[in-house]
């Protein structure tokens, strides 16, 4: 077994190297989800994300409030909205808000150990003083690779994509304008309380010029009740 995540470890850091070359920016994000079951289906969630970075200093407070109902054991259908002020170095600059419909799969696919989960969000977003409404496809998968205490901890990795649909005065690309792809580990810190730490890159593509990096640090806690 420690052979095994040492080859896991060798190989993520191999694939990394290439985007660390051709870093724009070093930022670390942290975050706390609480998840409530309401019965008979229904439950709540609440996510508080908060990010800073080298060249823009805390730049953002982004507060995610839903509401999902299960039809079934693996499908979750989720409605939502997102409250997202941006700053620039502490400093506000712009007040996002977000409409959020999606729909997450559970265990949809199983590869020997490693377990695959899925979700497809779609986003409409308004800035204030700012016109037109941006419309935002984001596909996510990810894979659970449980290696110790009865699968308790678990190797993760995902990829998400963000499609933007259509353009405005603050949506400025027709198509894949970035990705995320992001490596680490997942465990239990008490019955009802988990974490996750490991590396994410933010993958931006810029038509006519360099792509852009952000390599984040992230940790993320979750409640479930």
């Amino acid at each position: 077994m420690r052979k095994l995540v040492e080859g896991v470890a060798l190989t993520t850091a191999v694939a990394i190297m290439p985007q660390v070359a051709r870093a724009d920016d070093t930022q670390a994000w942290a975050a706390a989800t609480v998840n409530v079951d309401l019965g008979k289906g229904w439950r709540a969630s609440n996510e508080i994300v908060l990010r800073t970075s080298d060249a823009r200093g805390f730049y953002e407070v982004e507060n995610n409030t839903m509401i999902g109902f299960k039809p079934t054991k693996q499908v979750t259908l989720w409605l939502g909205y997102t409250h997202d002020p941006n700053y620039s170095h502490g400093n506000f600059t712009v007040m996002e808000h977000r409409f959020r419909q999606q729909v997450n799969v559970d265990n949809f696919a199983k590869v020997g150990p490693v377990k695959f989960s899925g979700r497809v969000r779609l986003e409409e977003r308004w800035r204030e003083g700012q016109n037109g409404t941006a419309w935002r496809l984001r596909p996510y998968v990810k894979a659970t690779w449980p290696v110790a205490a009865k699968g308790k901890i678990a190797l993760v990795a995902s990829h998400e994509s963000f499609i933007d649909l259509g353009r405005t005065t603050f949506q400025r690309v027709d198509g894949e304008e970035r990705m995320r792809n992001f490596v680490g580990v997942s465990a239990p810190l008490g019955k009802r309380l988990g974490i996750e730490v490991g590396y994410l890159n933010q993958h931006g593509f810029v038509r006519g010029g360099p792509d852009t990096n952000d390599h984040v640090g992230s940790v993320a806690l979750t409640a479930n009740f």
